[in-house]
């Protein structure tokens, strides 16, 4: 005896697949008795459980294998894989090497433009002028970037600064571009570079040299000048003292001062002679 099921438009349907087919994924049969018409309770409540189960194991379980992982590629041979870990004993963790060579930004100097400098005053202090071999490279480049990049890379870093070697940077400086030199073409200091620095390093030094001789020898005049007057005075004074002695007292009971006495009682040090030029500053101690 066959079963049969009619929808509210009249449409029958002699098996269960049958209906299936003519609901599609629109409601879920297989909970539903199609002998009795109704829905069995007791397998709606599974499906329900059977749901959530799922839901919780798509979460994700705590991995408790200690195991190294195996690198899953279509080889013939174990690859190495490198597991990271937090205990000290991790070299990739404790690696200072990894630590030290960090990452660099792209033209990352460029954050340096439009910083200056102020005195005390509050004015603008001038920068120096580069040489005429120092030539900047990259977008947006100016003097002043580039000296502020030779700058920050003369304090930061321990190698030598040779700027960009590679040709096509001029090309392309996004790809070819050496982010641990400044943005500066490639540069040689000669020998003939080296004697202009030593040469203007030395006339600085003479101007600085004059200019500290003749601060000392005017406090050497200034201070000549002030003992001179005051000797004047002190000997003013004692000739007056001495006028009124003769006219009050006799000179046998206040003998004359000797002529030195002025230089003791007023405690002068001669003059010490000035130390030699040499003495006073040489190239090495600046």
């Amino acid at each position: 005896m066959s079963q049969k099921v009619a929808s509210p438009t009249g449409k029958k349907f002699r098996s269960k697949p049958q209906l299936a087919r003519y609901l599609g994924n629109s409601m879920d049969l297989s909970s539903f008795d199609f002998r009795t018409g109704k829905m069995l309770m007791s397998k709606l409540n599974k499906n329900r459980q059977r749901i959530r189960y799922d839901h919780s194991q798509s979460k994700g379980k705590p991995d408790l294998n200690t195991s190294l992982p195996v690198r899953q590629t279509a080889s013939i041979f174990k690859q190495p894989v490198t597991k990271v870990t937090n205990h000290p004993s991790n070299k990739v963790k404790t690696d200072p090497q990894k630590a030290v060579d960090q990452p660099r930004q792209l033209f990352w100097e460029k954050k340096l433009s439009g910083l200056n400098a102020y005195d005390i005053a509050e004015e603008l202090v001038k920068t120096m002028d580069l040489p005429k071999g120092l030539q900047g490279v990259g977008p947006g480049y100016s003097d002043k970037t580039l000296l502020s990049a030779l700058a920050s890379a003369l304090h930061t870093s321990s190698a030598p600064i040779t700027g960009q070697l590679s040709a096509a940077v001029e090309k392309n400086p996004g790809v070819w571009l050496n982010t641990t030199q400044p943005l500066c073409k490639a540069f040689m200091v000669t020998d003939e570079d080296i004697r202009k620095q030593e040469d203007l390093v030395y006339n600085v030094r003479k101007r600085l040299e004059e200019a500290l001789m003749a601060d000392m020898l005017a406090h050497i005049e200034e201070a000549a000048t002030e003992a001179k007057s005051l000797k004047e005075e002190s000997n003013d004074e004692e000739t007056e003292e001495s006028g009124d002695d003769e006219n009050n007292l006799d000179d046998s009971i206040f003998p004359p001062e000797p002529k030195d006495a002025l230089r003791l009682r007023l405690k002068l040090i001669p003059m010490q002679k000035p130390a030699p030029l040499s003495c006073l500053l040489s190239p090495t101690q600046l």
